[in-house]
């Protein structure tokens, strides 16, 4: 089978609105074989290019005609899936904040980055993995917005608006975590938990 018909095959296997890049492909031939055969499926419509080296089986809405996919699919797809939303939007989640970012930043383990999507800028912003725990999960985004309030920014008040806005299950997971928080994330999060039981 040639490299262009493997590449048809994957792509009529993809998700609609799922990013995916080249490198997904390379078993299938040489870059240059691939990126021809994505080109002609680019231009003959089957594929969305919405940002360089991401390609997409675009959703189509009866009202407004093909619909991007979501910046932070995009983040994922090009740092290859460990990606985190920045803290400042993980505290706006929990009703910690109403501050809305001006652009799109994303935590990643991989290294930083920028993303021009369409007119939107996007950033990568490199991270530790201790930092990027259970990422796209609510469990994961607790974390990170204690993170980013920091050791003088977390209260009582803190972890009671994160537990209200975790099920039970995520409750639990997010204190499976403990042993891997810093010490004073561990603390506020017993000490909270010992007085809800007190």
């Amino acid at each position: 089978m040639s490299t262009a018909e493997l590449v048809r095959q994957f792509v009529e296997a993809q998700p609609l609105g799922e990013p995916f890049t080249p490198a997904a492909l390379l078993p299938f031939g040489t870059r240059k074989g691939i990126d021809l055969e994505l080109a002609r499926l680019t231009k003959s419509g089957v594929l969305m290019r919405p940002a360089r080296g991401i390609y997409v089986r675009p959703k189509i809405n009866k009202y407004v005609g093909a619909v991007p996919p979501d910046p932070f699919k995009i983040a994922m797809a090009k740092a290859g899936g460990n990606v985190s939303v920045h803290g400042a939007e993980a505290v706006r989640h929990f009703g910690l904040s109403t501050q809305v970012q001006v652009r799109p930043v994303y935590y990643t383990t991989g290294p930083s980055r920028n993303i021009q999507y369409g007119s939107m800028p996007i950033k990568l912003k490199h991270v530790s993995s201790r930092k990027l725990i259970a990422p796209g999960t609510n469990v994961g985004l607790a974390i990170s917005a204690l993170w980013y309030l920091g050791k003088n920014g977390v209260e009582p008040a803190t972890f009671a608006a994160i537990r209200g806005r975790l099920s039970e299950t995520e409750y639990a997971q997010l204190r499976a975590f403990i042993p891997q928080m810093p010490a004073w994330m561990a603390e506020g999060l017993m000490r909270f938990e010992r007085q809800r039981h007190a």
